[in-house]
């Protein structure tokens, strides 16, 4: 049976303190955690090894015991002596029942010094949150705007995701334990749901406001009347005064889109007029304007 050296399989040094031994065991198993090579029987038998070494040297008992009897294996090993006749219970461990990892046992070094000794109420070796998993998706200004019900496959079955009103780009939606699986009966991580709103051809959005260009004919400008306004949830109409000026901005409070928190309340739509000038003029209609400029003029 061959020696298992714990401390070299977190990559710590013997006289490595309890918060060295912590950081180095989140490291590795990060690392080496089953979801993130799945299907990998070698990563599966180092995850495995690394829950073991943190079940030994992060118990002071245990790493008392470990390290005791390592050092008389290792001189039992120097003078000789068959590393398969050595006495591993000289250390008069209690045998109690034995916590599986993946199916399987902690491996016969560990149950020889051990036996089924596993650490009370922590089980931290064994015992690990699934990861949280990210997933990207695009929703048009109006899903953000009314919210939206996305559908998406996860190991052959459906998952629905309510993305709600007000989300914005890099909005993450969270659902709760649809992420990696947690091992030893470990809770599974979470799946965030990362938002991006695709640009829309007509509104610009600044947070909750919304922006957009309102082109008004002349006459309107010159003389008032009425515009029809879009906005997600309609058209509005807007009251145009006379003589109103290109680029003037009309806000429309409470047209915006709803804030995230509150989708009861929303941010201003704010319309900037943008005055056509008529194409393709009669001669009448030339002889018309050049009338004007000249009472214009006097």
């Amino acid at each position: 049976m061959d020696y298992k050296d714990y401390y070299k399989i977190l990559g710590v040094p013997k006289n490595a303190n309890e918060s060295d031994i912590k950081r180095a065991y989140r490291k590795l198993a990060r690392e080496h955690h089953p979801d993130r090579r799945p299907g990998d029987k070698k990563a599966e038998e180092r995850f495995k090894d690394i829950n073991e070494a943190h079940e030994v040297l992060g118990d002071p008992d245990k790493r008392r015991k470990y390290d005791q009897l390592g050092a008389q294996y290792q001189q039992w090993q120097r003078m000789g002596g068959d590393p398969r006749g050595f006495n591993w219970g000289q250390g008069n461990v209690r045998v109690d029942n034995l916590d599986d990892l993946f199916g399987g046992s902690f491996s016969d070094f560990f149950t020889s010094i051990f036996g089924g000794e596993t650490s009370r109420g922590r089980r931290a070796g064994a015992r690990m949150r699934g990861q949280d998993v990210e997933q990207n998706v695009e929703v048009s200004l109006e899903e953000a705007f009314h919210g939206a019900t996305l559908t998406f496959s996860k190991n052959g079955k459906s998952l629905e995701v309510k993305i709600p009103p007000g989300v914005k780009t890099g909005s993450r939606v969270r659902v709760a334990g649809e992420g990696g699986s947690g091992i030893g009966g470990a809770p599974n991580g979470d799946l965030y749901v990362v938002v991006n709103v695709r640009p829309h051809e007509r509104f610009r959005r600044e947070d909750d406001d919304l922006h957009l260009e309102l082109p008004i004919d002349l006459y309107t400008a010159v003389l008032g009347g009425e515009a029809q306004v879009p906005t997600p949830a309609g058209v509005l109409s807007l009251k145009i005064p006379p003589e109103t000026q290109n680029g003037r901005t009309f806000k429309l409070r409470g047209q915006g889109m709803p804030h995230l928190r509150d989708p009861k309340t929303r941010g201003d739509l704010l319309a900037k007029v943008h005055i056509r000038i008529p194409p393709n003029l009669t001669p009448e209609e030339k002889r018309l304007f050049s009338e004007l400029a000249r009472l214009r003029s006097r």
